[in-house]
Protein backbone atom coordinates (compact mmCIF):
# COMPACT_ATOMS: atom_id res chain seq x y z
CA UNK A 1 0.00 0.00 0.00
CA UNK A 2 1.43 3.53 -1.07
CA UNK A 3 1.95 5.91 1.82
CA UNK A 4 2.60 8.66 -0.45
CA UNK A 5 0.47 11.63 0.15
CA UNK A 6 -1.65 13.94 -2.15
CA UNK A 7 -2.28 17.36 -1.89
CA UNK A 8 -5.67 16.99 -4.01
CA UNK A 9 -7.66 18.65 -1.68
CA UNK A 10 -5.86 22.20 -1.60
CA UNK A 11 -6.61 23.72 -4.97
CA UNK A 12 -3.29 25.02 -5.21
CA UNK A 13 -2.50 26.07 -8.69
CA UNK A 14 1.40 26.23 -10.26
CA UNK A 15 1.01 28.86 -13.51
CA UNK A 16 4.81 28.39 -14.86
CA UNK A 17 5.04 31.46 -17.59
CA UNK A 18 6.88 31.25 -21.26
CA UNK A 19 10.53 32.57 -22.07
CA UNK A 20 12.14 29.72 -24.27
CA UNK A 21 15.61 28.80 -22.48
CA UNK A 22 14.21 30.70 -19.62
CA UNK A 23 12.15 28.62 -18.22
CA UNK A 24 15.13 26.53 -16.64
CA UNK A 25 14.86 29.17 -13.79
CA UNK A 26 11.52 27.70 -13.33
CA UNK A 27 13.69 24.27 -12.68
CA UNK A 28 15.59 25.68 -10.28
CA UNK A 29 12.33 27.37 -8.46
CA UNK A 30 10.84 23.62 -8.07
CA UNK A 31 13.89 21.72 -7.10
CA UNK A 32 14.14 24.23 -3.78
CA UNK A 33 10.81 23.77 -3.32
CA UNK A 34 11.08 19.60 -3.93
CA UNK A 35 13.83 20.19 -0.85
CA UNK A 36 11.59 21.22 1.46
CA UNK A 37 9.48 18.59 1.29
CA UNK A 38 9.49 14.86 2.16
CA UNK A 39 10.57 12.33 -0.55
CA UNK A 40 7.65 10.06 -1.01
CA UNK A 41 5.03 13.34 -1.12
CA UNK A 42 2.94 14.37 -4.66
CA UNK A 43 2.99 17.26 -6.32
CA UNK A 44 1.83 19.76 -4.09
CA UNK A 45 0.21 21.91 -6.65
CA UNK A 46 -2.77 19.55 -8.07
CA UNK A 47 -3.27 22.60 -10.77
CA UNK A 48 -1.20 22.85 -13.15
CA UNK A 49 -0.59 25.36 -15.72
CA UNK A 50 1.38 26.48 -18.23
CA UNK A 51 2.52 28.08 -21.79
CA UNK A 52 5.15 28.07 -24.00
CA UNK A 53 7.88 26.80 -22.67
CA UNK A 54 6.42 26.77 -19.05
CA UNK A 55 3.74 24.25 -20.74
CA UNK A 56 6.60 21.62 -21.21
CA UNK A 57 7.63 21.62 -17.76
CA UNK A 58 4.06 21.70 -16.05
CA UNK A 59 3.34 18.80 -18.71
CA UNK A 60 6.40 16.97 -17.15
CA UNK A 61 5.64 17.56 -13.86
CA UNK A 62 1.45 16.54 -14.74
CA UNK A 63 3.00 13.11 -15.86
CA UNK A 64 4.92 12.24 -12.47
CA UNK A 65 2.40 14.04 -10.05
CA UNK A 66 2.40 11.34 -7.88
CA UNK A 67 5.72 12.04 -6.89
CA UNK A 68 7.47 15.65 -6.78
CA UNK A 69 11.28 15.09 -6.22
CA UNK A 70 11.07 12.23 -8.86
CA UNK A 71 9.36 14.78 -11.27
CA UNK A 72 11.76 17.61 -10.90
CA UNK A 73 15.14 15.17 -10.94
CA UNK A 74 13.66 14.01 -14.20
CA UNK A 75 13.38 17.82 -15.46
CA UNK A 76 16.79 19.00 -14.11
CA UNK A 77 18.21 15.99 -15.45
CA UNK A 78 16.70 17.02 -18.85
CA UNK A 79 17.39 20.63 -18.70
CA UNK A 80 21.59 19.76 -17.40
CA UNK A 81 22.12 18.15 -20.96
CA UNK A 82 20.37 20.10 -23.30
CA UNK A 83 22.35 21.25 -25.95
CA UNK A 84 20.86 23.70 -29.00
CA UNK A 85 20.59 20.43 -31.65
CA UNK A 86 17.95 18.61 -29.45
CA UNK A 87 15.96 22.19 -29.32
CA UNK A 88 16.03 23.10 -33.26
CA UNK A 89 18.48 22.09 -36.06
CA UNK A 90 21.75 23.63 -36.30
CA UNK A 91 24.16 22.28 -38.61
CA UNK A 92 24.91 24.81 -41.40
CA UNK A 93 22.93 22.84 -44.33
CA UNK A 94 19.30 22.53 -42.38
CA UNK A 95 19.97 26.17 -40.81
CA UNK A 96 20.15 27.77 -44.41
CA UNK A 97 18.10 25.77 -46.19
CA UNK A 98 15.30 25.78 -44.11
CA UNK A 99 15.46 29.60 -44.02
CA UNK A 100 16.37 29.74 -48.15
CA UNK A 101 12.78 27.44 -48.24
CA UNK A 102 10.99 29.90 -46.30
CA UNK A 103 11.88 32.40 -48.83
CA UNK A 104 11.26 30.85 -51.51
CA UNK A 105 7.77 29.43 -50.36
CA UNK A 106 6.58 33.09 -50.55
CA UNK A 107 6.47 32.87 -54.05
CA UNK A 108 4.30 29.70 -54.27
CA UNK A 109 0.50 29.72 -55.51
CA UNK A 110 -1.56 30.08 -52.65
CA UNK A 111 -3.35 26.20 -53.27
CA UNK A 112 0.02 24.60 -53.12
CA UNK A 113 0.89 22.87 -49.52
CA UNK A 114 3.20 25.15 -47.72
CA UNK A 115 5.37 24.72 -45.23
CA UNK A 116 4.69 27.14 -41.82
CA UNK A 117 7.54 29.55 -42.01
CA UNK A 118 9.95 30.56 -39.20
CA UNK A 119 13.63 31.72 -38.86
CA UNK A 120 14.91 28.04 -36.85
CA UNK A 121 13.47 24.51 -37.41
CA UNK A 122 12.52 22.99 -34.29
CA UNK A 123 11.83 19.46 -35.26
CA UNK A 124 14.04 17.74 -33.03
CA UNK A 125 11.95 19.33 -29.97
CA UNK A 126 9.42 17.19 -31.06
CA UNK A 127 11.56 14.02 -31.13
CA UNK A 128 12.60 15.11 -27.72
CA UNK A 129 9.47 15.30 -26.27
CA UNK A 130 8.45 12.30 -27.63
CA UNK A 131 11.36 10.61 -25.89
CA UNK A 132 11.10 12.30 -22.66
CA UNK A 133 7.42 12.90 -22.00
CA UNK A 134 5.03 9.88 -20.93
CA UNK A 135 1.49 11.08 -21.75
CA UNK A 136 -0.62 8.40 -20.13
CA UNK A 137 0.75 8.93 -17.25
CA UNK A 138 -1.43 12.09 -16.89
CA UNK A 139 -4.45 10.03 -16.72
CA UNK A 140 -3.00 7.71 -14.44
CA UNK A 141 -2.51 10.35 -12.35
CA UNK A 142 -6.23 11.95 -12.48
CA UNK A 143 -7.33 8.94 -11.46
CA UNK A 144 -5.09 7.81 -8.92
CA UNK A 145 -6.10 11.68 -7.36
CA UNK A 146 -2.76 13.51 -7.71
CA UNK A 147 -3.81 15.48 -10.03
CA UNK A 148 -6.84 17.72 -10.94
CA UNK A 149 -6.22 19.23 -13.76
CA UNK A 150 -3.31 20.41 -16.56
CA UNK A 151 -3.30 23.05 -18.81
CA UNK A 152 -1.09 23.88 -22.06
CA UNK A 153 -2.17 27.34 -23.38
CA UNK A 154 -1.29 28.32 -26.98
CA UNK A 155 -2.51 31.35 -29.47
CA UNK A 156 -4.51 30.88 -32.63
CA UNK A 157 -3.83 32.42 -35.87
CA UNK A 158 -6.43 31.66 -37.60
CA UNK A 159 -9.03 32.66 -34.66
CA UNK A 160 -6.41 35.15 -32.81
CA UNK A 161 -8.21 32.81 -29.55
CA UNK A 162 -6.51 32.18 -26.78
CA UNK A 163 -6.88 28.47 -26.24
CA UNK A 164 -6.36 26.65 -23.04
CA UNK A 165 -6.35 22.72 -23.57
CA UNK A 166 -6.70 20.83 -20.49
CA UNK A 167 -6.92 17.81 -19.33
CA UNK A 168 -8.84 17.20 -16.21
CA UNK A 169 -11.06 15.13 -14.13
CA UNK A 170 -14.82 15.16 -15.56
CA UNK A 171 -16.19 17.10 -13.34
CA UNK A 172 -14.36 20.59 -14.83
CA UNK A 173 -16.46 21.96 -17.73
CA UNK A 174 -14.86 24.18 -20.56
CA UNK A 175 -15.01 27.64 -20.92
CA UNK A 176 -15.98 30.23 -23.38
CA UNK A 177 -14.89 33.73 -22.86
CA UNK A 178 -13.65 36.98 -25.18
CA UNK A 179 -10.84 36.22 -26.90
CA UNK A 180 -10.22 32.75 -25.01
CA UNK A 181 -11.31 29.76 -23.94
CA UNK A 182 -10.68 26.40 -22.33
CA UNK A 183 -11.14 23.62 -24.36
CA UNK A 184 -10.46 19.65 -22.86
CA UNK A 185 -8.74 17.33 -24.79
CA UNK A 186 -5.95 14.26 -24.45
CA UNK A 187 -2.76 16.54 -24.26
CA UNK A 188 -0.06 15.19 -26.64
CA UNK A 189 3.33 16.73 -28.43
CA UNK A 190 1.23 18.80 -31.03
CA UNK A 191 -0.04 20.67 -28.10
CA UNK A 192 3.62 21.42 -26.65
CA UNK A 193 5.18 22.04 -29.74
CA UNK A 194 2.05 24.69 -30.38
CA UNK A 195 2.53 26.09 -27.15
CA UNK A 196 6.64 26.56 -27.20
CA UNK A 197 6.33 27.92 -31.01
CA UNK A 198 7.75 31.41 -30.23
CA UNK A 199 6.48 33.97 -32.88
CA UNK A 200 8.47 33.83 -35.77
CA UNK A 201 11.64 31.88 -34.35
CA UNK A 202 9.62 28.40 -34.43
CA UNK A 203 6.80 27.39 -36.63
CA UNK A 204 3.69 27.76 -35.92
CA UNK A 205 1.36 24.14 -35.67
CA UNK A 206 -1.77 22.83 -36.85
CA UNK A 207 -3.98 21.10 -34.15
CA UNK A 208 -7.36 20.24 -35.96
CA UNK A 209 -8.44 23.44 -37.91
CA UNK A 210 -6.64 26.00 -36.07
CA UNK A 211 -2.86 26.90 -36.84
CA UNK A 212 -1.07 27.79 -33.62
CA UNK A 213 1.63 29.56 -31.86
CA UNK A 214 3.28 30.73 -28.54
CA UNK A 215 0.66 30.30 -25.85
CA UNK A 216 1.63 34.00 -24.51
CA UNK A 217 0.42 35.43 -27.90
CA UNK A 218 -2.76 37.02 -27.35
CA UNK A 219 -3.06 35.70 -23.40
CA UNK A 220 -4.67 38.37 -22.19
CA UNK A 221 -5.23 36.51 -19.08
CA UNK A 222 -2.63 34.12 -18.12
CA UNK A 223 -4.21 33.35 -14.52
CA UNK A 224 -7.49 32.21 -15.93
CA UNK A 225 -6.78 28.65 -16.92
CA UNK A 226 -5.85 28.14 -13.70
CA UNK A 227 -8.84 30.37 -11.84
CA UNK A 228 -11.52 28.11 -14.22
CA UNK A 229 -9.77 24.75 -13.35
CA UNK A 230 -10.89 25.75 -9.43
CA UNK A 231 -7.58 27.55 -8.03
CA UNK A 232 -7.76 29.16 -4.94
CA UNK A 233 -4.30 29.99 -4.46
CA UNK A 234 -1.61 30.25 -7.26
CA UNK A 235 1.53 29.99 -7.75
CA UNK A 236 3.33 31.63 -10.03
CA UNK A 237 6.81 31.63 -11.54
CA UNK A 238 7.59 34.54 -13.67
CA UNK A 239 10.23 35.61 -16.08
CA UNK A 240 10.47 39.38 -15.56
CA UNK A 241 13.78 40.65 -14.74
CA UNK A 242 14.85 43.36 -12.51
CA UNK A 243 14.43 46.90 -13.80
CA UNK A 244 18.15 48.19 -14.82
CA UNK A 245 19.48 51.81 -15.30
CA UNK A 246 17.86 53.33 -18.43
CA UNK A 247 20.89 56.13 -18.82
CA UNK A 248 23.17 53.98 -20.43
CA UNK A 249 20.48 53.26 -23.08
CA UNK A 250 19.40 56.81 -22.75
CA UNK A 251 22.71 58.01 -24.33
CA UNK A 252 23.27 55.52 -27.09
CA UNK A 253 23.25 57.30 -30.28
CA UNK A 254 22.06 54.45 -32.65
CA UNK A 255 18.31 53.15 -33.37
CA UNK A 256 17.72 49.44 -32.01
CA UNK A 257 18.47 46.87 -33.69
CA UNK A 258 16.49 43.48 -35.33
CA UNK A 259 17.26 41.74 -32.33
CA UNK A 260 16.54 44.33 -29.48
CA UNK A 261 12.90 44.95 -30.92
CA UNK A 262 12.33 41.45 -31.35
CA UNK A 263 13.39 41.16 -27.27
CA UNK A 264 11.67 44.01 -26.20
CA UNK A 265 8.56 42.38 -27.98
CA UNK A 266 9.12 39.26 -26.86
CA UNK A 267 9.59 40.93 -22.70
CA UNK A 268 6.34 42.39 -23.59
CA UNK A 269 4.58 38.92 -24.68
CA UNK A 270 6.05 37.03 -21.50
CA UNK A 271 6.00 39.31 -18.79
CA UNK A 272 3.78 42.64 -18.95
CA UNK A 273 -0.12 40.72 -19.39
CA UNK A 274 0.93 38.52 -16.11
CA UNK A 275 1.36 41.54 -14.00
CA UNK A 276 -1.53 43.26 -15.05
CA UNK A 277 -3.17 39.97 -14.86
CA UNK A 278 -1.76 39.73 -11.05
CA UNK A 279 -3.01 43.35 -10.60
CA UNK A 280 -7.00 43.14 -11.73
CA UNK A 281 -6.73 40.11 -9.38
CA UNK A 282 -5.73 41.54 -6.13
CA UNK A 283 -7.98 44.99 -7.18
CA UNK A 284 -11.07 42.32 -6.92
CA UNK A 285 -9.29 40.34 -3.77
CA UNK A 286 -9.49 44.19 -2.40
CA UNK A 287 -13.23 44.40 -3.45
CA UNK A 288 -14.59 41.62 -2.09
CA UNK A 289 -12.79 42.29 0.75
CA UNK A 290 -15.00 45.06 1.02
CA UNK A 291 -18.65 43.35 0.58
CA UNK A 292 -20.47 42.59 3.72
CA UNK A 293 -20.10 39.14 4.85
CA UNK A 294 -24.23 38.60 3.98
CA UNK A 295 -23.92 39.99 0.58
CA UNK A 296 -20.96 38.61 -1.02
CA UNK A 297 -23.10 35.14 -1.91
CA UNK A 298 -24.45 37.53 -4.70
CA UNK A 299 -21.11 38.23 -6.28
CA UNK A 300 -21.58 35.48 -8.71
CA UNK A 301 -18.63 33.64 -9.50
CA UNK A 302 -16.31 35.94 -7.74
CA UNK A 303 -14.41 34.32 -4.98
CA UNK A 304 -10.59 35.71 -3.62
CA UNK A 305 -8.00 34.06 -4.94
CA UNK A 306 -4.59 34.21 -3.00
CA UNK A 307 -1.11 34.30 -5.06
CA UNK A 308 2.81 34.17 -4.72
CA UNK A 309 5.15 35.46 -7.38
CA UNK A 310 8.75 34.50 -7.41
CA UNK A 311 10.69 36.57 -10.76
CA UNK A 312 14.99 36.20 -10.85
CA UNK A 313 16.64 38.20 -9.39
CA UNK A 314 19.70 38.51 -12.16
CA UNK A 315 19.31 39.90 -15.52
CA UNK A 316 19.21 36.80 -17.99
CA UNK A 317 20.54 38.81 -20.82
CA UNK A 318 23.61 39.71 -18.83
CA UNK A 319 23.94 35.92 -17.83
CA UNK A 320 23.15 34.74 -21.56
CA UNK A 321 25.84 36.84 -23.13
CA UNK A 322 28.36 35.14 -21.19
CA UNK A 323 27.92 32.08 -23.25
CA UNK A 324 27.63 33.07 -26.44
CA UNK A 325 30.34 31.67 -27.75
CA UNK A 326 28.78 28.32 -26.54
CA UNK A 327 26.17 28.26 -29.74
CA UNK A 328 27.52 26.35 -32.75
CA UNK A 329 28.64 28.52 -35.61
CA UNK A 330 26.25 28.53 -38.12
CA UNK A 331 23.50 30.13 -34.90
CA UNK A 332 26.00 32.92 -34.15
CA UNK A 333 26.17 33.70 -38.08
CA UNK A 334 22.50 34.01 -38.20
CA UNK A 335 22.11 35.69 -35.03
CA UNK A 336 25.11 38.09 -36.40
CA UNK A 337 23.06 39.43 -39.19
CA UNK A 338 20.44 40.69 -36.72
CA UNK A 339 22.15 42.26 -34.52
CA UNK A 340 23.63 39.90 -31.64
CA UNK A 341 27.05 39.80 -30.58
CA UNK A 342 29.16 38.07 -28.18
CA UNK A 343 29.77 41.74 -26.81
CA UNK A 344 25.83 43.04 -26.13
CA UNK A 345 22.78 42.10 -24.14
CA UNK A 346 20.05 40.37 -25.78
CA UNK A 347 16.97 39.80 -24.65
CA UNK A 348 16.41 37.00 -27.97
CA UNK A 349 19.99 35.35 -27.13
CA UNK A 350 17.84 34.64 -23.37
CA UNK A 351 15.57 32.97 -25.18
CA UNK A 352 17.58 30.86 -27.67
CA UNK A 353 20.82 29.76 -25.82
CA UNK A 354 19.58 25.92 -25.26
CA UNK A 355 22.55 25.49 -23.80
CA UNK A 356 23.97 23.36 -20.57
CA UNK A 357 26.24 26.05 -18.89
CA UNK A 358 23.53 28.29 -19.20
CA UNK A 359 20.69 26.57 -18.08
CA UNK A 360 22.67 25.28 -15.40
CA UNK A 361 23.41 28.71 -14.41
CA UNK A 362 19.65 29.67 -14.56
CA UNK A 363 18.78 26.31 -12.43
CA UNK A 364 20.70 27.38 -9.49
CA UNK A 365 19.38 30.96 -9.89
CA UNK A 366 16.25 29.89 -9.25
CA UNK A 367 17.55 27.44 -7.04
CA UNK A 368 19.00 30.00 -4.40
CA UNK A 369 15.94 32.87 -5.63
CA UNK A 370 13.43 29.99 -3.96
CA UNK A 371 15.83 29.36 -0.93
CA UNK A 372 15.82 33.17 0.18
CA UNK A 373 12.30 32.56 0.13
CA UNK A 374 11.76 29.88 2.26
CA UNK A 375 9.43 31.02 4.87
CA UNK A 376 7.10 32.35 2.96
CA UNK A 377 6.81 29.53 0.22
CA UNK A 378 6.16 27.18 3.13
CA UNK A 379 3.40 29.48 4.51
CA UNK A 380 1.71 30.31 1.22
CA UNK A 381 1.81 26.54 0.35
CA UNK A 382 1.28 25.14 3.63
CA UNK A 383 4.49 22.93 3.06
Amino acid sequence: MSNKRSYIDSNNALVLTGGGARAAYQVGVLSAIAKFMPRNHGVPFPIICGTSAGAINSTALACYASCFQLAVKKLEWVWKNLDPCRIYHTDPFRVYSHIIGGFLGGFQADYANKNARSLLNNAPLRQLLENVVDFNRIDTNIRRRYLSAVSVTASSYTSGDSISFFQSEDSISPWFRSKRRGEPTQLNSQHLMASAAIPLVFPSEKVRRHHLGDGSVHQLSPLSPAIHLGAEKIFIVGVEQPKEPLHAQENNPHPPTTAAIAGHLLDSIFSDTLQSDIERMERVNHTLSLIPDENKKKTSGLKNIESYVINPSHNFNRIAVKYYDKLPMSIRLLLRGIGISNDAESSLLSYLLFEKTYCKELINLGFNDALEQETQIREFLNI
